[in-house]
């Protein structure tokens, strides 16, 4: 009986009703979107900064990330590299080698990060050939060639087809020194990066150091991005060396990590925000709903109505509202994060986050965008309609009776 009534209640002000629905609407449309928003845009800044530069996982010898030492070294890469290969989760993995040292051309000289790598497993795991700006990406053999940095190249003052001399420092002790030819020049995507970058073949990095097959690091791109942490617990488990550690992205780039969550925060307070002003308006179309109906809740109250079923009709009353708004909400605000999350949205200037620019934001479709703005929509509206109801219960037969 209290449900039919309620429903004809819902249904007979029609005006009062859309208006409520409205208000609910709009905030679980406005939270979804900025839920969608903000997830899409975290993963993108992830995808890119974690994708295209360090990997998801990385492989290290024991205390390399806190020291990071010439001497640090995996001793047997392929043989780690095919452990990783046939673990289940992992896309790409591709080896590393880096040391420091001291480039110059002609007059021109600058102070470096020797970067060895694999091409074809860069590029595979890193898109390292597509990063390429001016000239081309290494042979697929080593042929004593180097690719700088684009800021480098603009230090040196030099272009493709010029040599380039490098003095370092050989695991042996000796001094490292030869020439290379440059190839190309790449945007690594920060301008540090880029005013550094010495890239070397990695069998080139290998003999100039005197690694002999060492590297000393190998990072890792995995197929799913929310699964990185359990699949490094597997990698570390089937490498079974307690000399090498496998660590996620989350580690290896804490400040990063740390940044972006303390950034996140924010749209928890915008989230508040939005659900405090769809409480305000509920709480008024409620309170204005019960002194309206003044009247006819004396007159349940005078054929016998409890208390606590006139509680029960207003609160079954505002859930059916929010239930619809919900509903409606849900259709709006997926057709909205559906075409954002493929269209995005072009800022108007470009801004840099973990040493990436980016200049196009994306939303995200997810289970969060629904259910949080849901269930915080609903346990909202239902709140702010108890003092209203308890309002309405009290309500003394004889007194309304006689409002008119």
């Amino acid at each position: 009986m209290l449900m039919r009534i309620g429903f004809r209640n819902v249904l007979r002000q029609k005006r009062r009703s859309v208006l409520t629905v409205l208000t609910m609407f709009g905030g679980f449309t406005l939270a979804a979107i900025s839920i969608g928003w903000s997830d899409g845009t975290y993963s993108n800044i992830i995808e890119m900064f974690t994708r295209d530069r360090l990997g998801h996982i990385q492989v290290h010898h024991e205390g390399y990330l806190d020291r990071p030492s010439l001497y640090k070294t995996i001793d047997d890469s392929e043989a780690v590299g095919a452990i990783i290969s046939d673990i289940e989760g992992v896309e790409q993995w591709t080896p590393r080698v880096f040391s420091s040292g001291l480039a110059s051309a002609g007059e021109k000289s600058a102070g470096v990060q020797i970067i060895g790598i694999d091409p074809s497993r860069e590029s595979a795991t890193t898109h390292f050939d597509k990063k390429i700006i001016s000239g081309r990406t290494f042979s697929t053999e080593a042929a004593r060639e180097v690719v700088l940095g684009q800021g480098l190249g603009e230090i040196l003052k030099v272009s493709p087809g010029d040599s380039v001399v490098i003095v370092s420092q050989g695991a042996d002790g000796s001094i490292a020194n030869d020439i290379y030819v440059l190839v190309g020049l790449v945007d690594a995507g920060d301008k540090m990066t880029n005013q550094t970058a010495f890239y070397l073949h990695l069998h080139d990095a290998q003999e100039l150091l005197v690694l002999e097959g060492r590297v000393h690091e190998i990072a890792i791109v995995a197929e799913d991005l929310k699964e990185v942490v359990e699949l490094a617990e597997v990698i570390q488990g089937k490498i079974a060396d307690p000399k090498l550690v496998v660590e996620p992205w989350q580690v290896f780039a804490r400040a990063f990590y740390q940044a972006m969550k303390a950034d996140q925060q924010g749209t928890w307070i915008m989230l508040l925000l939005i659900m405090l002003v769809v409480a305000v308006g509920v709480l008024n179309t409620v309170l204005m709903t019960v002194l309206e109906r003044t009247r006819e809740f004396g007159v349940l109250r005078a054929v016998g109505t409890a208390p606590s079923q006139i509680i029960r009709l207003v609160i079954f009353e505002i859930t059916v509202m929010a239930i619809i708004g919900i509903i409606l909400g849900c259709g709006a605000s997926y057709l909205v994060n559906y075409w954002l999350s493929i269209e995005g949205v072009a800022l108007p200037t470009a801004f840099t986050y973990g040493g990436m620019e980016y200049d196009r934001m994306f939303t995200e479709i997810n289970a969060r965008s629904f259910y949080i703005p849901a269930l915080t929509v609903l346990f909202s509206a239902m709140l702010v309609s108890i003092f209203p109801a308890i309002k309405a219960a009290r309500i003394a037969p004889a007194r309304a009776m006689r409002i008119r």
